[in-house]
């Protein structure tokens, strides 16, 4: 899996390089502007309650949920549940086959 060039989209996997999170992933759910996005990942970080992040400070995966980016476009809000389960789905597809 190649890390994007482009700007973040929502609905997209990052992994977190800097901050208390490092190592960690996360999708993004709100861009705010060129610099910033509101991640993440239905479990420590709800959707309620998400964490602002510098784009700079995350690494973007090519790997878009549909399932997370048609909800955030549709009604403007994801589940808990549904964060956790593409995060889920991102490692079995993507991570555990590298």
């Amino acid at each position: 899996m190649k890390e994007s060039d482009s700007s973040p989209e929502i609905g997209q996997i990052v992994s977190i390089n800097k901050g208390r999170d490092t190592g960690q992933f996360a999708i993004v759910i709100q861009l705010i502007d060129e610099r910033f996005v509101f991640i993440a990942d239905g479990d420590k970080r709800k959707f309620d309650r998400p964490k602002k992040k510098n784009i700079q400070h995350l690494q973007c995966y090519d790997y878009i949920s549909p399932e997370v980016r048609s909800s955030m476009l549709d009604t403007g809000k994801v589940t808990n549940g549904k964060l956790r389960w593409a995060l889920g789905k991102f490692m079995e597809d993507v991570i555990w086959k590298l």
